[in-house]
């Protein structure tokens, strides 16, 4: 039988975690988990608002680690600060719920462990290591697989063979306008990086905010004071969403692309973060994450030699991989040049996206489902 090893508990751990013991609840695992056993952390933990896709809800809904109090996402506005061309991408086009929803990264970090500790009830060889901060080493013994599955923040990662340092930082938190703005989501492409407007659990009236700028921008903009950081974010994002009245949970977070190259390595696999960190453009970095747990867990899980499985989900994973990576890298560069001729065919495509439904919808679906 195979013994597994997951060195890192963050979200995309503990979903391989609880895939693997739900369909066999007898398989020898080991999890690291750098946080304590008690989850009254999470009640002062991360509570940046992250996009998950529809895909992503399916699949956290079969191990019972959906949040019920996530906002959904039914209409997504691309645009282009000063320049003409935007698309505008509805539910109704694509025949699904939703297009996505948002989650605090709190919550779900929360909700997957409590759905792991239901699941694992009946898992009598599943071993959960709390507070652990030591490197976890590969065994040699040819029945063991490691699955890396640290996350981190971008500057603090070693750099891996695909590697690029965006030199922008993203500011989160939360804004209040004084209107109601259901179920919408905005992507506005600035000079500086990409500006984002997501719905809140904090009320309709509430978005949550992405904005990703140089760093000396975002550090000075940081230290406004809120009336003038609101008039700030007002003049560099328009009035659509409404008139800005506060802000709040204000935090900065480096941005970066940082992956490997190969994710496997003999007995060891790397998923998530610990596989690829990407920039926040079209929040696809836990959706791939999760998809990555998910075919990893559906691998292992096969009668067969882990060198047999892992080769597998390494040529499952590739193409998801490659696109996911490549677009959302093309998309973080492209927005930011301040040359013409490329300022204006943002434009166009923009334009273009708008006028070809097939092309926006195929898009689309790979946001929320992956490449298949």
């Amino acid at each position: 039988m195979k013994k597994i090893r997951i060195s890192g508990a963050g979200p995309v751990g503990l979903a391989c975690a609880a895939w693997l013991l739900q369909k066999n609840p007898n398989l020898p695992i080991e999890l690291y988990d750098r946080l304590s056993e008690d989850d009254r952390i999470f009640e002062t933990a991360d509570t940046r608002g992250i996009a998950i896709s529809q895909g992503s809800k399916l699949l956290l809904e079969s191990i019972g680690a959906w949040h019920p109090n996530a906002p959904a996402i039914h209409t997504i506005h691309v645009s282009h600060q000063g320049h003409f061309g935007r698309a505008i991408v509805r539910r109704e086009e694509l025949g699904q719920e939703a297009l996505g929803y948002v989650v605090r990264y709190a919550d779900i970090h929360l909700a997957l462990r409590q759905a792991l500790r239901s699941i694992a009830r009946s898992a009598s060889q599943f071993q959960w290591h709390f507070s652990h901060t030591e490197e976890i080493a590969p065994q040699q013994d040819q029945a063991t697989v490691l699955i890396h599955a640290e996350g981190g923040l971008f500057k603090d990662q070693d750099e891996r063979p695909i590697h690029r340092d965006y030199e922008q930082s993203a500011i989160v938190g939360w804004v209040k306008t004084n209107q109601i703005n259901s179920h919408y989501a905005w992507e506005r492409f600035t000079s500086e990086g990409p500006l984002a407007l997501l719905p809140s659990h904090r009320g309709e009236q509430f978005l949550n905010l992405v904005w990703c700028a140089k760093p000396d921008s975002v550090q000075e903009r940081l230290q406004l004071s809120p009336e003038s950081f609101i008039q700030a974010l007002q003049n560099a994002f328009g009035t659509r969403a409404g008139e800005f009245l506060e802000v709040g949970d204000l935090r900065a977070y480096p941005l970066g692309l940082n992956a490997r190259e190969e994710i496997v390595e003999g007995h060891q696999v790397w998923i998530g973060n610990a596989a690829q960190t990407l920039h926040p453009v079209a929040g696809q970095g836990l959706n791939l994450g999760l998809r990555d747990a998910h075919t990893l867990a559906e691998e292992l899980l096969m009668p067969d030699s882990i060198a047999n499985c892992l080769a597998r989900y390494a040529a499952k994973r590739q193409q998801d991989r490659r696109v996911t990576i490549r677009s959302t890298d093309f998309l973080a560069r492209i927005f930011t040049s301040k040359i013409k001729p490329v300022i204006w065919a943002r434009g166009l495509a923009l334009s273009a996206l708008q006028l070809m439904p097939p092309i926006k919808s195929k898009i689309t679906r790979q946001m929320m489902f992956g490449q298949r």
